[in-house]
């Protein structure tokens, strides 16, 4: 049996429902798919140990359950502030019969960089999978109204706290070891008020392509997704009520896609069956062209 994308979640127009960062997951309407009901797995990532920053909510959680019914323990990142839905995570992976640890802190800080990556290794004995995801996001107008502050925070979540992660993490990356990023549509059609937003997502495409050769030889493979628009938490906390309202209508399929049609990206290439695959950047945007 097929099932329409078309119609196979809801469409837009959608509530106005304000949200301060990082948003909450129950305060969404509709909530988000992450695959608590849907997703099978079939041990693709048996045996392996994942860390997922911001893995609490949207993207990362339908990541960390896909894995765990995958096979893998997982380790989620969060801000302290997103602890009850890093639990709801936890409570997921358990009942997939995986272990989770929990490890809250702020991206922005490199000494926790090298913690979660250290308590991974620690707790697991091993670390297979990174997945940098987590991010933030804040709106802007015109480009004097994007204080100095705001700028540097963009850049001190999405792209230094990746690199703080991902370069403590090679102390313990095994040959067949897998890296992605989330990137974003955004770092090739960026949106002008997503200034900083879509600038940091273009630094971590870059980065795809420059890791994947620099860390070639190691044996490990980094790719990237670029989602398009995503029904996540991110959007009533980062976006204007008017464009929440219309979230998703830009795209072909004319609706946004849900966490959990992205989850099945992160598996493939996180196993081993995509050995060849690296400094790829896969697009999962209903149908809209990126180049």
């Amino acid at each position: 049996m097929t099932t329409d994308p078309l119609s196979k979640y809801p469409r837009p127009p959608f509530e106005a429902q304000p949200q301060g960062f990082p948003g909450k997951t129950g305060r969404m309407a509709p909530e988000p798919d992450h695959g608590e009901e849907s997703y099978q797995g079939s041990g693709r990532l048996a045996g392996k140990a994942a860390l997922i920053t911001g893995g609490d909510s949207g993207i990362g959680r339908a990541v960390a359950i896909a894995y765990a019914r995958e096979g893998a323990d997982i380790a989620l990142s969060y801000l302290p502030d997103e602890q009850a839905d890093a639990e709801a995570v936890g409570e997921w992976i358990a009942r997939a019969g995986r272990r989770a640890l929990l490890l809250p802190g702020d991206l922005m800080d490199p000494a926790y960089g090298r913690e979660i990556v250290a308590r991974t290794a620690s707790e697991f004995g091993r670390l297979d999978v990174l997945v940098n995801n987590g991010a933030f996001q804040q709106p802007n107008q015109g480009l004097d109204a994007i204080e100095d502050a705001l700028f540097e925070k963009h850049f001190r979540t999405n792209v230094f706290g990746p690199f703080y992660v991902t370069k403590a993490a090679l102390a313990h990356l095994r040959p067949g070891a897998s890296v992605i990023f989330t990137s974003s549509v955004n770092s090739k059609h960026p949106i002008p008020t997503l200034l900083a937003y879509s600038a940091t997502k273009g630094a971590l495409s870059n980065m795809v392509l420059s890791l994947s050769q620099l860390l070639a030889e190691k044996g490990i493979r980094v790719n990237g997704v670029l989602p398009g628009p995503i029904w996540t938490p991110f959007i009533p906390a980062g976006m204007s009520e008017e464009s929440v309202k219309s979230f998703g209508s830009q795209v072909p399929f004319g609706r946004p896609g849900q966490p959990a049609e992205l989850a099945s990206t992160y598996v493939t290439l996180a196993s081993d069956e995509s050995s060849y695959t690296s400094g790829a950047l896969v697009t999962v945007a209903g149908a809209m062209p990126v180049f």
